[in-house]
C-alpha cells in the first residue's frame, strides 16, 4: 500500500566479529521482510546510529536518543554478500547475535551489506559534520 515509499524498520546488524569489527554494517535479512522486498528493487538506504556507548551520554545518565548525544548517519546501497564474502559475514552475524542461528530456516535467510557513500555525525542539536567514507 506504500510502494515506493521509504520507510524505517529496526534489523539486526553487525560489522564484524567482536575482535575484528570493519566499519561496514552487514545484516542478515528474508526476502519475506517487506523492508528487504523495498530495498531488492531500490538498494538505497540510511542507517542512524545513537551514541549508545558513548562516555557523555553514560557519564551524565542521558538517554542515547537525546539530541545531546551524538548519532551517526550512513547511506549507501545496499548489496547481496558476494560468495566469498558469506564465511566472514556469517561470522560477524552470528558471534554478535547468536540467537539468529536458531531463527526458522524456512524465511530463505540470507546476508546483505551496505557500500557505505555518505558518513554525517551529528552532535549537540543539529551540528552536522560530514566525515570522508575512508576515515
Amino acid at each position: 500500500q506504500i510502494q515506493g515509499m521509504p520507510y524505517g524498520n529496526c534489523l539486526l546488524l553487525s560489522d564484524g566479529p567482536v575482535n575484528n569489527s570493519t566499519g561496514i554494517p552487514f545484516f542478515y535479512v528474508t526476502p519475506k521482510d517487506n523492508t528487504v522486498a523495498d530495498l531488492l528493487k531500490n538498494p538505497v538506504a540510511s542507517l542512524t546510529l545513537p551514541e549508545a556507548d558513548g562516555n557523555f551520554c553514560r557519564k551524565n545518565v542521558i538517554d542515547p536518543e537525546d539530541l545531546r548525544c551524538a548519532r551517526l548517519t550512513l547511506t549507501g546501497q545496499m548489496v547481496t554478500v558476494p560468495p566469498e564474502e558469506v564465511e566472514f559475514a556469517k561470522q560477524a552475524m552470528f558471534s554478535r547475535h547468536p540467537v539468529v542461528r536458531k531463527w526458522p530456516r524456512s524465511y530463505e535467510w540470507f546476508f546483505m551489506k551496505m557500500n557505505i557513500e555518505h558518513i554525517w555525525l551529528q552532535s549537540w542539536y543539529g551540528e552536522v559534520s560530514a566525515i570522508a567514507v575512508e576515515e
